[in-house]
C-alpha cells in the first residue's frame, strides 16, 4: 500500500523553523496499530492522519510516537495547507471532525486560521513536585488539560532546564511555561514553551492546542482580544491569537519541506 507523505513545517514562513508535522492522506482509516506504528516510523511530535474523501467534514486524527492525542494545533496547520494546495484548491475554509469536536482552518491571506475550542484553566497549588520538575518556582500555577506555570519575565522561562522524567510524573498531559513578552521577542504579548515527554515529546517547538489556555490566560491579564505569541523553543515559532467567545483563533504560516509516499506492508 502506497500513502501520501508530506512534511510541513507549521507557524513558521520559513523552512526548518516553527514545528514540522507530517501528514499521511488516507481513502479510508487503517487500523490503530498501523496508524501508530507510523507515526513511530516518523518521529515527529505529531503525525496526522486525514481522510480528505469529500469538502464537508473531514475526519483527522493526530499522533505523537508513543500516544494519539485529543487535540494538536501544527499538525491540522499542516493538514490543511496539505488540503488547500492539492486536494481543495478553490476553498477557503475546511472543516474536521476530530476527538474534540468539529474544527476549522480558514485562509486569510498568506496566513492560515485554526477555530479551536478555548480551554481556560482554573488556579492550583504550586506543588513541589511541579517546582522540582520545572528547577524553578513559578509565580502563577493553574490547570486545564495542561499545567500552566507563570513566570515574571521572558528571561526565565528561556533559562529552564526541566527535568523530563519529573515532569511526565506530574498528573497532567503536559505542562506550559510562560510569562509577558519583552523586546527581544518583536513585542510578542507573552512568550511560552511546551513540555511533554510523557507523551513521547520532551519539547515541543511550537504548540497550537496551549495557546488554547495561554489565550484565554492573557487576554484576561492584558484587557485585549488579539494576541501576538511566540513560542520561545529552539526552533521557535510566531501566532497570532484571538478570542472569540468560547473559541480560540490561532494563526500562523507553513513552509513546505517534503513531499513524497510511503510504503507500508500490511
Amino acid at each position: 500500500m502506497k500513502l501520501p507523505l508530506f512534511q510541513i513545517d507549521a507557524f513558521s514562513s520559513r523552512q526548518f523553523r516553527g514545528n514540522p508535522a507530517a501528514v499521511v492522506v488516507l481513502d479510508e482509516w487503517l487500523e490503530d496499530r498501523v496508524l501508530a506504528a507510523v507515526a513511530a516510523e516518523n518521529n515527529l511530535a505529531e503525525t496526522a492522519f486525514v481522510i480528505p474523501r469529500s469538502s464537508d467534514v473531514l475526519p483527522l486524527r493526530w499522533f505523537t510516537p508513543t500516544v494519539e492525542v485529543d487535540l494538536c494545533g501544527h499538525a491540522t496547520l499542516a493538514t490543511a495547507h496539505v488540503l488547500f494546495n492539492y486536494y481543495f484548491p478553490n476553498l477557503d475554509t475546511l472543516r474536521f471532525g476530530t476527538r474534540s469536536g468539529q474544527v476549522a482552518v480558514a485562509r486569510r491571506g498568506d496566513l492560515l486560521c485554526l477555530d479551536f475550542p478555548a480551554r481556560p484553566a482554573k488556579p492550583i497549588e504550586i506543588t513541589d513536585a511541579l517546582v522540582s520538575a520545572l528547577g524553578a518556582r513559578p509565580r502563577e500555577a493553574l490547570m486545564a488539560r495542561d499545567i500552566l506555570a507563570i513566570f515574571d519575565s521572558e528571561q526565565e522561562v528561556l533559562a529552564l532546564r526541566p527535568d523530563f522524567p519529573r515532569i511526565a510524573a506530574l498528573d497532567c498531559f503536559a505542562v506550559i511555561v510562560s510569562a509577558r513578552g519583552d523586546s527581544q521577542t518583536d513585542s510578542a504579548d507573552f512568550v511560552s514553551r511546551f513540555f511533554a515527554p510523557g507523551q513521547g515529546v520532551p519539547e515541543d517547538p511550537v504548540t497550537g492546542s496551549a495557546h488554547c489556555t495561554l489565550t484565554p490566560y492573557w487576554s484576561a491579564k492584558l484587557g485585549k482580544t488579539n494576541l501576538v505569541a511566540r513560542q520561545v523553543s529552539a526552533r521557535g515559532g510566531d501566532l497570532r491569537c484571538e478570542m472569540n467567545g468560547d473559541r480560540v483563533v490561532i494563526a500562523g504560516n507553513t513552509a513546505e519541506y517534503l513531499r513524497g509516499e510511503i510504503t507500508i506492508d500490511l
